[in-house]
């Protein structure tokens, strides 16, 4: 039961994300992501750079929290990881203006937006959706946010990614193509953006294969750091 309702099965539980330094969770309603916000991955990628950015989704039960285990998903032979800043929102609506997009935002954080790059290359050649791609299980890992009481609004600073200790993304804010007020303003003309929706803002260039027992390290300078395990294919 629940606010006098009945389910005929057991409601799923809801996504959530970590606040740090507290116990407290932030709910997920969506994931939506960011596609071609940065130069340098546009160019290594082979697009046209003139593009502007374009938005596709993820569930939210894609989550997996800082410190976890993402098993190497099925289907793929080649997995890349792409670090990027995540924005989670306290508020939303339709057509929102850049210059009240901010008044949206609860707090940012550091993720992976983990592709099976094979099937999305793939799916984009003979023009079909990109899910089988992105929206796989475990392929949002996701750090702790930070609240905008106690950061602000980054709008520069350092955006990097580590396998295995080695660096293989390093970005800077600065370098998105889309601002996140822009990205917030220009989503909110597709969909009605609201509470507990969270975003990520695209990622810089230097996205590689990562293979089962890698260890990924992230950060977003000022705003926080993530951990993620690449684990072994579930059987």
């Amino acid at each position: 039961m629940s606010n006098g309702k009945h389910y005929v099965i057991p409601p799923p539980p809801q996504a959530a994300l970590a606040v740090a330094g507290s116990s407290d969770l932030f709910p997920v309603r969506r994931i939506w992501c960011v596609g071609r916000n940065y130069l340098e991955h546009i160019k290594e990628m082979g697009q046209d750079e003139r593009e502007p950015p374009f938005f596709f989704a993820k569930p939210a039960d894609a989550i997996v929290p800082d410190g976890g285990t993402s098993p190497y998903p099925s289907l793929t032979k080649d997995m890349h990881h792409e670090v990027e800043l995540v924005v989670a929102l306290k508020s939303g609506g339709r057509y929102i203006p850049v210059d009240k997009a901010l008044d949206c935002v609860w707090g940012y954080g550091v993720g992976i937006d983990l592709t099976r790059r094979d099937l999305q290359i793939a799916s984009r050649d003979i023009k079909r959706p990109w899910e089988v791609g992105k929206a796989f299980d475990a392929s949002a890992p996701c750090g702790p946010l930070m609240p905008v009481s106690r950061i602000g609004h980054p709008s520069k600073g350092k955006i990097v990614l580590k396998c295995n200790g080695k660096v293989r993304q390093d970005g800077d804010l600065a370098q998105m193509i889309w601002n996140v007020p822009e990205t917030i303003s220009k989503l909110s003309e597709m969909v009605a953006l609201d509470a507990g929706d969270i975003i990520m803002t695209g990622t810089p260039s230097g996205v590689a294969a990562c293979v089962a027992g890698d260890k990924l390290e992230c950060e977003v300078e000022g705003v926080g750091k993530l951990t993620v395990m690449i684990g072994q294919p579930l059987k």
